[in-house]
């Protein structure tokens, strides 16, 4: 193993899980609730959450497949990598600029951060193979995602600091240091971005050419790919139950911290319950890999999916902060667990030289369920009045989506995709 090029590649989780921890989960919905929408309106406001994130995630759906071939045809991932990092920063640090009611304008940032956060992923991930070998793919998918518990955690704990104490950091009040840290993270992002560029080697297509023939190229062999995709039962199933269960966990972390707002909890107790989470997530993401190999990765996703299900049951019953804290504290074990050993249960499934535009599907089907999931909570919240119910009805996603995963056979699916390639 390249310890060198494994810490380069799993910085980039430290770095963007900031926007995920801080903006996403965190100080966004609170801000989104109290300052830029109106207060009174806290139904209206978690539909016009819900539809921001779906926007953006149904924009990154539809580019992912395509800049994935794209970047397998030119040899490209950096530099895609590069180009929506960039974006996503420079809206992340714009959103500093948007006045107390300009929620629209908020949405609108909001909206193109997370395109570039998701967009940048799918070029992330489709470097795994290129940084850890087969055997190694668990283990180093895992770290990634354990280090962007830890340092998302770790910024959002000082994000924390400057908002509830913000004369410790000469900041002038607490609405102003939310600001700050919406800046922090940018800062944060790019910074920690570096090593990828600097110590990952991109990998060469042995036909390189300019972006432009990249691009045509690109077009048609996205349509190649989706014949070949159906072709291969087996990774479209894996797609179809991943794209079912992600569903509930994309849509749980993005509006999680809107709905405890919602059902009457304190902006602190969110606060505080993320925090929790980013500091079981990190040393979770470790143990996962253990238990995974124990268990194997199929099993060990099910059992995640089992505990999602009846976390997200229950929480329908939620009346308590201890109970608010014991279904933070489940997700926290799992949530790691279930991206990181999905992202390498999917790379064993791919054709050598295809990790671009297979990962572009991979990454399409995980957007195209935040699209359907906040938006199917939003409006169900907003027709019952009731949060909980918009909450319970992601359970269906789950179930569904574990069925599916145990008619998986990942050892015929590596042997498809080596055949593939000979």
């Amino acid at each position: 193993m390249d310890k060198k090029k494994v810490l380069s590649w799993t910085l980039y989780d430290w770095a963007n899980s900031a926007f995920a921890t801080t903006v996403m989960a965190g100080f966004f919905p609170i801000f989104f609730e109290k300052y830029w929408s109106n207060p009174e309106l806290v139904d209206q406001s978690t539909f016009y959450l819900g539809v921001s994130n779906s926007a953006g995630s149904l924009i990154v759906a539809m580019m992912a497949p395509f800049l994935g071939a794209v970047s397998d045809t030119g040899s490209t991932k950096k530099k895609f990598l590069f180009t929506f990092a960039f974006l996503g920063i420079l809206a992340t640090s714009l959103l500093w600029f948007v006045e107390q009611g300009d929620w629209q304008l908020a949405a609108i940032l909001y909206a193109v951060g997370a395109i570039g956060f998701a967009s940048s992923n799918v070029f992330y991930d489709s470097l795994l193979p290129s940084v850890a070998k087969k055997h190694e793919f668990d283990f180093v998918s895992s770290l990634g995602y354990s280090m962007g518990y830890l340092g998302g955690g770790v910024l959002f704990i000082i994000n924390i600091l400057m908002y509830q104490n913000p004369q410790w950091f000469g900041i002038p009040d607490a609405t102003t240091a939310i600001r700050l840290s919406f800046v922090s993270v940018a800062v944060w992002w790019g910074i920690f971005s570096i090593p990828i560029f600097l110590f990952i080697p991109e990998p060469k297509n042995k036909d390189n050419v300019s972006l432009l023939s990249a691009i045509s190229l690109g077009w048609t062999q996205l349509k190649s790919t989706f014949k070949e995709i159906r072709k291969m039962k087996i990774v479209g199933l894996f797609l179809l139950s991943y794209w079912l269960y992600m569903d509930g966990v994309d849509t749980i972390i993005r509006m999680a911290g809107k709905l405890a707002l919602s059902m009457g909890f304190e902006a602190s107790d969110m606060l505080s319950v993320l925090i929790m989470v980013q500091l079981i997530g990190f040393p979770a993401g470790l143990l996962f890999n253990w238990f995974s190999s124990i268990i194997t990765p199929k099993k060990a996703v099910l059992v995640t999916i089992f505990f999602y299900t009846i976390a997200t049951s229950s929480a329908y019953f939620m009346n308590s902060k201890l109970h608010f804290y014991i279904l933070a504290g489940i997700i926290g074990l799992f949530q790691g667990g279930i991206q990181a050993i999905s992202r390498s249960l999917f790379a064993r499934l791919v054709p050598k030289g295809k990790e671009g535009e297979f990962f572009g599907f991979y990454n399409m089907l995980g957007k195209f369920s935040a699209v359907v999931g906040p938006v199917l909570l939003g409006t169900v919240t907003l027709v019952t009045g009731n949060a909980r119910m918009g909450l319970f009805a992601l359970v269906i996603l789950f179930i569904g989506g574990g069925l599916l995963l145990i008619r998986v056979d990942f050892d015929e699916g590596e042997r498809i995709a080596k055949n593939f390639t000979a």
